[in-house]
C-alpha cells in the first residue's frame, strides 16, 4: 500500500494569495493608467494631476501604472498556470519497494542513512542514498509536504 504526501496546503494557498495580488495590481493599476482619463471614472483627480496639470505628458506614476498592468497579469497568469501544471501535482509516494519524491524514484536498498534527528523540533528528515554509484541526499519537509510522519514510518519500516 502507498502512503501519499501531498504538497502542503500552505504552499499552495501561497501560491495562489500570490497570483491574487499581482492579478489585483494588475486592475488597480490599469484603472489608474487607463480608465481614470474619463470624466465618470472616479479616479479622475489623479489623471488630472498627473497629465493635465503637468502640461499634457504623463508623469513617471501614470507611465508606471500604463505599463505596469500587462507586466503584473503575465505574471499573475504564469503563476496560475505554474500552480495547476506543476505545483498541484507534487508529492512524495511511499510505495512497497520504492521511494518517489521529485521525480526521483530512490529504491528502500539503496537508502545508506535515514536522519531523522531534527524531525521533532524543526520537521524535516535527511535520507542519504546512493545512485549511480554516487551519495545523494534528499531533504523532505512537514512545511512542504502534508502527511509526512506517515511517510517517515514507513520509510523506517521498510529499511529496518
Amino acid at each position: 500500500m502507498a502512503i501519499e504526501a501531498p504538497l502542503s496546503s500552505y504552499k499552495k494557498k501561497n501560491y495562489l494569495i500570490i497570483a491574487l495580488l499581482l492579478l489585483g495590481g494588475a486592475a488597480i493599476f490599469g484603472y489608474d493608467g487607463y480608465l481614470s482619463k474619463y470624466e465618470w471614472s472616479m479616479r479622475h483627480d489623479f489623471y488630472k494631476e498627473h497629465v493635465i496639470d503637468n502640461g499634457g505628458v504623463p508623469d513617471g506614476d501614470m507611465m508606471f501604472n500604463q505599463k505596469a498592468p500587462p507586466l503584473l497579469a503575465i505574471a499573475g497568469i504564469g503563476v496560475v498556470i505554474y500552480y495547476l501544471v506543476i505545483v498541484k501535482k507534487k508529492r512524495v509516494i511511499a510505495e512497497d519497494t520504492n521511494l518517489v519524491a521529485g521525480g526521483i524514484s530512490i529504491a528502500y536498498d539503496a537508502i545508506e542513512k535515514l536522519n531523522k534527528t531534527h524531525f521533532d523540533k524543526k520537521g524535516f528528515f535527511v535520507i542519504t542514498y546512493s545512485q549511480d554509484g554516487q551519495n545523494k541526499e534528499l531533504k523532505l519537509s512537514d512545511r512542504t509536504y502534508d502527511n509526512l510522519p506517515a511517510v517517515l514510518d514507513h520509510i523506517v519500516s521498510k529499511i529496518s
